[in-house]
């Protein structure tokens, strides 16, 4: 069996699932409850002056039949007592010896840092999280998103934890910044040993239209919070991506935002995390979908012959470029598989509307055929196709030829005028704009040819 185990910049722990800093870290009784359902490691819900919270806290966005695609809520950090939180800490430690156990921080003096760093040091954490993410309440005062958008701020603050940490010193990067690698230098040059994102988005989820007041409402009123779920994964696997490419930053990296299933732990892992943290769907689907992201992480990886994590930490990072090198030579073409189709005519109306009115109906069936003159690969047809593998994207191109914007722009070949010959929908045929207007312009002929107010109108040879 492959080994799950990891050693993330001085942690260790049996797999690379950790709880991230969140209610579902509240106490120590969630955490031992955690980590007998099989977590690897919990970073405890941030400690710091208790607050006072609100109520309600919690705000989401569900889509069609999926509830909670994206989580926002308006809590703050730790409630109880630092001293409660660090009795639990060291009993968490006696009776899960193995397992992470990361103390969350916030506070705002240099002594103040000092202080808890060292009680949590003392209670036997395994090392810190410095909180310079939350978008909500503790940001007004100076901490949270306040510290994580200032670099400079940032790295005192680290340099401060680093004058007494004995342990490990993880800085927790906010999304709400333009550019995620500025902090992330900036705890590099502070001395931290690893950093963790993303934090939660800033957010409104939503308005109660009858009574005028954003989600979740608090006596008739609301506040902005943080965003999380699934619905953030994309926004979080690209700034992962960003500081793992980035050649100035080398540090370990632990990868947070819409991790759900073992597919999207695999996913951050890809693209450079070596540990995954996990929150929004702790709180959906409870502990337990633990069982479920080990025992697919432990055949993803015998499937693919890799012994350790470590086997794909950022394996998928050199096939992300930027845009200007990706090879304008490759070419795919929509192919809708007869027999799978059910006749909705979503791809139809995808394209006709929305893309290159590259699909055509005929009057005798209801399967729609691609115009593959027209068809230009870009993929909405089988994204919107309701069937699986109904509508596949064909590689059409010979594989021979290799020609980047970049190399087009060096060779003097790339479109410099508003009106120049060689861009890339010079070529392309679309329906003039009065065709819009007409009766019958739904029906099509066969070939290319289209009906359009009435006359037969038919593209250009290119």
């Amino acid at each position: 069996m492959p080994d799950l185990s990891i050693n993330f910049a001085g942690i260790k722990s049996p797999n690379p699932f950790w709880l991230a800093s969140a209610p579902p870290t509240n106490s120590g009784y969630q955490i031992m409850k955690a980590f007998d359902a099989g977590w690897g490691g919990a970073v405890w819900k941030t400690m710091g002056v208790p607050v006072v919270n609100v109520s309600s806290r919690y705000g989401g966005v569900n889509y069609r039949d999926k509830r909670l695609v994206g989580f926002n809520n308006i809590e703050l950090i730790s409630d109880r007592p630092l001293a409660d939180n660090l009795r639990e800490i060291e009993e968490v430690k006696k009776r899960f010896p193995n397992h992470a156990v990361i103390a969350s921080l916030m506070v705002q003096s240099r002594q103040e840092w000092h202080d808890i760093v060292r009680q949590s040091q003392d209670a036997g954490a395994d090392g810190f999280e410095l909180n310079f993410g939350c978008p909500h309440g503790m940001c007004e005062r100076g901490m949270g998103s306040a510290v994580g958008q200032e670099p400079k701020i940032l790295q005192m603050i680290v340099e401060w934890v680093m004058e007494v940490a004995t342990k490990p010193v993880i800085v927790k990067l906010t999304p709400n910044i333009s550019d995620i690698t500025e902090p992330a230098l900036a705890a590099r040059r502070g001395g931290a040993d690893a950093i963790s994102l993303i934090n939660t988005i800033q957010s409104i989820v939503g308005v109660d239209i009858d009574h005028f007041a954003p989600y979740p409402v608090v006596d008739g009123k609301g506040s902005n919070g943080g965003y999380c779920g699934p619905a953030v994964k994309p926004i979080a696997l690209n700034m992962v991506k960003n500081c793992a490419q980035h050649p100035d930053i080398q540090l370990p990296i632990s990868g947070i935002g819409g991790i759900e299933t073992w597919r999207d732990a695999v996913e951050h892992i890809l693209l450079g995390a070596s540990s995954v943290q996990v929150c929004t769907a702790a709180m959906h689907y409870g502990f337990g979908i633990i069982r479920e992201m080990t025992s697919g992480l432990e055949q993803y990886m015998v499937d693919k012959g890799f012994h350790t994590i470590y086997d794909f930490v950022g394996k998928a990072l050199p096939n992300v470029l930027p845009w200007e090198q990706l090879n304008m030579k490759y070419k795919v073409t929509a192919n809708i598989h007869a027999e799978k189709c059910i006749g909705c005519q979503l791809c139809y109306t995808a394209c006709e509307d929305g893309a290159h009115q590259a699909i055509k109906l005929n009057a005798d069936t209801r399967v729609p055929e691609i115009i593959e003159e027209n068809c230009v690969g870009c993929n909405l047809c089988s994204l919107v196709c309701p069937v699986e593998e109904c509508i596949t994207m064909d590689r059409t191109d010979s594989g021979t030829e290799h020609l980047t914007w970049k190399e087009r722009v060096e060779a003097g070949t790339a479109p410099t005028e508003f009106n120049d010959e060689r861009a890339g929908g010079r070529h392309h045929w679309v329906p003039e704009p009065s065709a819009a207007l007409g009766k019958e312009r739904h029906k099509t002929l066969p070939g290319k040819a289209r009906i359009y107010a009435g006359e037969t109108e038919a593209p250009a040879e290119a």
